[in-house]
């Protein structure tokens, strides 16, 4: 297949990209790095008039620390977040879950903005950005709001995106001191999209016990699934075995609706998230606690 025929611009500053996308609204599709957009388009399911390519568009592919934190322009490739020695220092679980993502050759093209927009479910980045607490910028001609990653996703590869707005930054707060972290997937090759994966971040107080928990689960709903329950059996007690497995029974229980497909029943995903979980949980204590994982 081919896509319908479209207009194709490529404007080189933001602003003019803004007033394209003000100008022709929904009929517009964003090219970024087109990873997802591009075989959509040759099956014909999505049929934009206007192809706006943000590619030659300067300012928005970066990494810089911020405050202990991270400021990640939407157009900075996956692979660059593979490689960054800041990402690894102030992002870890960002760090181990790019990685994930297809095979080399579509991370050096896909970006983080572009994946966050797209908001597949079973897509690693959003499921992590929501683990993170990111703050997202998204900017429109003459203003811009920034949302919670929590937030922003609201339904089956929707977001709240409006028809003239662009996602161009990701804000990432500074990690917690004593804190762990975890992304582990399963999926029937390596590249493939995970049957399910999960993204686990725990803080520990002064006497080992746990302070905070999250976890962020991907291809067990319509968008990122966080067990918020779940987590909470884990605060205030010291890490145990027992408490990991009563969490991970809760967050695949009754935290997660699954669909099944060709690959995976719902029980199957269930099962998978429950072992997940717990093997995200003991990584992600035992780093915290400040052991080899």
């Amino acid at each position: 297949m081919k896509p319908a025929p479209f207009e194709y611009l490529a404007p080189e500053t933001l602003d003019s990209a803004l007033e394209a996308l003000a100008r022709h609204g929904g009929e517009a599709k964003l090219l970024a790095g087109g990873q997802s957009l591009i075989p959509v388009m040759n099956f014909r399911l999505a049929q934009p008039a206007v192809l706006i390519d943000l590619n030659r568009v300067q300012g928005l592919d970066y990494v810089r620390e911020d405050g202990g934190g991270l400021r990640i322009g939407a157009m900075t490739r996956q692979r660059t977040l593979e490689r960054d020695p800041l990402v690894a220092a102030l992002a870890p679980l960002l760090a181990e879950a790019v990685p994930c993502i297809a095979h080399p050759q579509i991370r050096n093209r896909g970006t983080l903005g572009g994946s966050l927009a797209h908001a597949d479910a079973r897509a690693e980045l959003p499921a992590v950005a929501v683990a993170l607490r990111a703050r997202l910028c998204l900017r429109r001609s003459g203003g811009e709001r920034w949302v919670e990653a929590r937030d922003f996703f609201s339904g089956l590869m929707s977001t709240l995106l409006e028809p003239e707005e662009i996602l161009v930054e990701v804000a990432l707060p500074p990690p917690m001191p004593r804190s762990g972290w975890a992304f582990v997937e399963e999926a029937r090759r390596h590249g493939d999209y995970a049957q399910v994966g999960v993204a686990a971040g725990v803080s520990l107080d002064e006497a080992g016990r746990c302070r905070e928990a999250r976890l962020l689960y991907l291809s067990v709903g319509d968008r990122p699934v966080e067990a918020r329950e779940a987590a909470r059996l884990l605060e205030g007690s010291v890490p145990s075995a027992e408490a990991i497995a009563a969490a991970a029974e809760k967050a695949s229980r009754d935290e997660m609706d699954p669909t099944g497909d060709i690959h995976a029943s719902p029980a199957f995903k269930r099962h998978l998230a429950r072992v997940l979980t717990g093997r995200a949980l003991r990584r992600a204590f035992a780093r915290a606690q400040g052991e080899a994982a």
